[in-house]
């Protein structure tokens, strides 16, 4: 096995060599130190990867920076391609850090249906099935949940006196619009089911008729949720930084349908054994990061076009984690 992953990594090298590279490379700052002039991670070397999505890459940016300004050595392999190449990379010992969520871990990873409505009870089961089965450490989860939710522009969502989903289901069948994409629609843990739950079957009259949907591409839903056209209501990610940015007001999931998917830093077993002082490390990141601050940094990357390299150096220093 071990020339087959020395290839897989070799290969994941040099595909991201070509995007974000190695921390040489990457945008990735060398020269920041922690505020106290500590190295609890001199000597280590680490391996950061990533999702290739806007905020798994801050996130792995984030870390590869703060890890090492601490000391370690740190090889930055942020933005591998979709979640099954980063995953893989770590189960096979070729990364070391990985940022999860754990309705990924639940769904995506062991095929679980089960709808656990408790964030901290899900990590938990999560955790121990990870370390179990694969020796991965999934870290206490940070205050940021990038899950499903529903929206509406802020003066559509003033005007009709809403602010959770029970509350919609109380409207007017007329206004009961919804946008939604393709897979949404027609996941089972999607947009049907969730209708159900608050009360307001699919294609019946006194629910959401056939007409009241409109099945669109995920980008399109957050401007056409603004101007409340075509729908009043529209499928969003809770910590899309589209959210702020078009005034869009999330509403509350009241009956607690959606799976939480909050975010985790997951470090291989070896690794945090021999480097204890990840954990303190990682924490203190993960405590920092909520809903509100995620939409802010994925906003100055999506929005405002900004590096996501210079966001996760310029956010630690205004944290005064790094000089």
């Amino acid at each position: 096995m071990r020339p087959m992953r020395a290839g897989a990594l070799a290969l994941l090298v040099i595909s991201l060599l070509a995007g974000c590279g190695l921390v040489s490379s990457s945008g990735t700052f060398h020269d920041a130190s922690l505020p106290d002039g500590q190295r609890p991670l001199d000597g280590a070397e680490l391996v950061v990867t990533s999702k290739s999505f806007t905020e798994g890459v801050l996130l792995g940016k984030i870390t590869a920076t703060y890890l090492a300004a601490a000391g370690a050595t740190v090889t930055d392999l942020t933005g591998a391609p979709g979640s099954a190449s980063s995953r893989q990379a770590q189960l096979n010992g070729d990364a070391d850090i990985l940022w999860e969520y754990t309705g990924t871990g639940w769904v995506n990873y062991h095929n679980e249906t089960e709808t656990i409505a408790d964030p901290q009870e899900l990590w938990q089961r999560v955790h121990d099935i990870e370390k179990r089965d694969y020796d991965l450490e999934w870290l206490p989860p940070a205050n940021f949940n990038d899950t499903y939710a529903f929206a509406a522009a802020g003066p559509t969502a003033r005007r009709l006196n809403v602010q959770s989903l029970s509350e919609v289901a109380a409207l007017p069948v007329g206004d009961r619009t919804f946008c939604v994409d393709d897979e949404f629609f027609s996941r089972s843990d999607g947009f049907l089911p969730m209708l159900e739950k608050y009360g307001m079957p699919y294609n019946t009259p006194d629910g959401v008729p056939a007409g009241n949907v409109t099945r669109m591409d995920a980008g399109v839903i957050y401007p056409s949720t603004a101007k409340s056209a075509p729908c009043n209501f529209g499928m969003v990610y809770t910590t899309d930084g589209r959210v702020k940015n078009l005034d869009l007001t999330v509403l509350d999931d009241d009956k607690k349908y959606f799976l939480p998917y909050s975010g985790t830093a997951v470090v291989r077993g070896p690794i945090i054994e021999q480097y204890p002082a990840l954990r303190p490390l990682l924490g203190t990141l993960s405590e920092r990061l909520t809903d509100q601050l995620m939409q802010d940094l994925n906003g100055r990357v999506d929005i405002d076009g900004e590096d996501p390299a210079d966001v996760a150096y310029d956010w630690l220093r205004s944290e005064e984690l790094i000089d």
